[in-house]
């Protein structure tokens, strides 16, 4: 549980940096400019970017690539990032017991 809702948290937080790196681009550049997701994950590690279409093409299915996984991959990253990470967050919380009012004593 803490570990999910640890990566929750951390994935959130990188979220707030992408979304500050292109709010900083898109001053620089005097036009909004688009920081995507797989051109993040590019140029943190290409080659886990390159097994991931290399395994979902010929392990899963390979029209789930260039349709769907591409179209993920485009989109900006503080908007997926900004999903993701509070949702874990979401889903691993601390929950707190409920009272059933059942005294067993």
């Amino acid at each position: 549980m803490i570990i999910g809702r640890s990566l929750g948290w951390l994935i959130t937080a990188i979220a707030l940096m992408a979304t500050g790196a292109e709010i900083l681009a898109s001053l620089e550049a005097g036009a909004y400019q688009s920081l995507a997701i797989g051109y993040l994950w590019f140029k943190i590690d290409t080659g886990s970017l390159n097994l991931s279409q290399a395994v979902i093409q010929r392990y899963v299915h390979p029209s789930l690539w260039d349709p769907v996984i591409v179209t993920v991959l485009q989109w900006p990253a503080w908007i997926t990032l900004g999903i993701l990470g509070p949702t874990l967050a979401l889903l691993f919380r601390k929950r707190t017991r409920r009272d059933t009012g059942l005294d067993l004593d």
